[in-house]
C-alpha cells in the first residue's frame, strides 16, 4: 500500500542534492517522505521513497543503531561469541525478512481476464502469515483464508499470487485489524470481484512471551465486502466451508 498523506509532518528544510548525499541513507527517505506530505507509519510501504542502494545503507545503519541498543542492554559482544554478529543479523532480518514488507514494491503480480465468466464462491486458504505486532515486535502467526465472488469483469490471479499479496502485507510491524483491512483494500483493487470476505486467525507472542503469558489466547477478526456483507447466506456458505477447512 502506498504511503499516505498525513496530517502532521515535521519542517522539512530545503537541501540540496550534494547536502542529501551527506545525509544517513535514512534521513534521505524521511526528507524524501516528508517533502511529499506521504505517512511512514510502520505498516506503510516505503518503497517509492527508497533509492538504488539504500536499503543495504540502511542495513548498516540499523546494524550501528542495533549495537548501540545491546550495549546499553550491557551485553558483551566483544568476548561473547554468541553475540558478537548479533547487530549484523537483527539488521538484515527486520530490512530483507520480518519487515521487508515495508522496503520493496509488490511483487509482480499476472492477473487473466475472466473468459469463463465465473460467478460462483471461491476459497483461497489456508494462507500461512507471519508479520510482527507494532507495539513490541514480537510475532504474529496465523492463518488467512480469502473468499471472492467474481463477476465476468473481474480480474483473476493465481493460488500462489494470494500468498505472495498477504506476505508482502503481513510483513511490517502492524496490528492484526488494520492488516485484514490492508488486504482486503489491495485485492479488492486487484481482482474487483462482486465480494470479497476475509478471515485471520492468529497467535500473538505479546500474549504469550510477556505481560499476561497467556498461551491459549488468538485473535480472530474478519473484513467482509459487496456481496458478503449483504447476502447472508452467501456469508453463512463461507463461514461454514471455513468452519470444515480448519
Amino acid at each position: 500500500m502506498p504511503a499516505q498523506p498525513t496530517g502532521a509532518t515535521a519542517v522539512r528544510a530545503e537541501r540540496s542534492d550534494e547536502e542529501l548525499a551527506r545525509l544517513p541513507a535514512s534521513e534521505r527517505i524521511r526528507y524524501r517522505l516528508i517533502g511529499a506530505d506521504c505517512r511512514y507509519h510502520a505498516n506503510d510501504n516505503i518503497a517509492a521513497f527508497m533509492r538504488e542502494g539504500e536499503l543495504d545503507e540502511l542495513k548498516v545503519e540499523v546494524e550501528a543503531r542495533m549495537q548501540e541498543v545491546l550495549e546499553a542492554l550491557v551485553i558483551d559482544t566483544q568476548s561473547d561469541h554468541n553475540t558478537n554478529d548479533t547487530a549484523r543479523r537483527v539488521a538484515k532480518m527486520f530490512l530483507t525478512e520480518v519487515f521487508r514488507g515495508r522496503y520493496v514494491p509488490i511483487p509482480d503480480v499476472t492477473e487473466f481476464p475472466n473468459i469463463s465468466r465465473l460467478n460462483e464462491l471461491m476459497i483461497v486458504g489456508p494462507v500461512k502469515v507471519r508479520s510482527a505486532c507494532s507495539h513490541h515486535l514480537c510475532p504474529i502467526l496465523g492463518k488467512v483464508w480469502v473468499g471472492i465472488l467474481p463477476n465476468e469483469h473481474s480480474n483473476l490471479i493465481g493460488l500462489s499470487k494470494y500468498a505472495r499479496i498477504c506476505e508482502w502485507i503481513m510483513s511490517r510491524p502492524q496490528i492484526q485489524e488494520e492488516a485484514v483491512t490492508m488486504l482486503a483494500n489491495e485485492l479488492q483493487r486487484r481482482v474487483k470481484p462482486d465480494g470479497l470476505a476475509i478471515v485471520m486467525e492468529a497467535d500473538h507472542f505479546c500474549m504469550h512471551w510477556r505481560g499476561v503469558k497467556d498461551d491459549e489466547s488468538m485473535m480472530t477478526n474478519s473484513v467482509m465486502r459487496g456481496a458478503f456483507l449483504k447476502d447472508a447466506n452467501l456469508r453463512r456458505e463461507f463461514l461454514s466451508l471455513l468452519s470444515k477447512k480448519a
